[in-house]
């Protein structure tokens, strides 16, 4: 099972925390983060970093392109 992650560049404040817990998953770029790649695998550690973001940036799709992340 694949899932994707998305970050909006216009929300993220580049905090790294999306980095720090999911360093396999994302990168911390000078001005944003950006998902190391487009698909990833089912993996609660994303739905922990969208969680986690406090920007609210991430978002977690699953493989029906269902959001899954960040949870209520």
């Amino acid at each position: 099972m694949t899932w994707r992650a998305e970050i909006d560049p216009k929300r993220c404040m580049a905090s790294g925390m999306c980095a720090t817990i999911a360093p396999e998953l994302f990168v911390l770029g000078e001005r944003v983060s950006r998902p190391v790649s487009e698909e990833i695998a089912a993996n609660e550690t994303a739905l922990d970093a969208a969680d986690c973001c406090p920007a609210l940036a991430i978002t977690v799709y699953d493989e029906g392109g269902d959001v899954i992340g960040p949870r209520p």
